[in-house]
């Protein structure tokens, strides 16, 4: 009887994921709309890393949020994601020190 729970469990969750990627594949939008979904991946990303940024150093967050600026500063001058990290985390390093 488990094993049935958690089969049906399983489908239940995967559905939803699965079933638009079919579906979204073949419509067509207007473009703003395509520029509105292409945006939503940096949305999630920074709803995700904003709140990492304040909690480097809790008692001094100014630490992270010059790390974020230092980040957001290498991402304009359009460099490699990985450089734009690399960036943020050493002056994060340096600034704890």
């Amino acid at each position: 009887m488990i094993i049935l729970i958690i089969i049906g469990m399983s489908i239940v969750t995967m559905l939803p994921r699965v079933v638009p990627a079919f579906i979204i594949e073949k419509m067509q939008f207007r473009p703003w709309v395509n520029r509105w979904l292409n945006a939503i991946p940096f949305a999630a990303l920074g709803a995700l890393i904003f709140p990492g940024i304040l909690s480097v150093k809790p008692d001094e967050p100014h630490i992270g949020m010059l790390g974020g600026l230092v980040a957001i500063v290498l991402a304009i001058a359009g460099l490699n994601v990985v450089l734009v990290v690399i960036g943020a985390i050493f002056t994060v390093y340096f600034l704890l020190l």
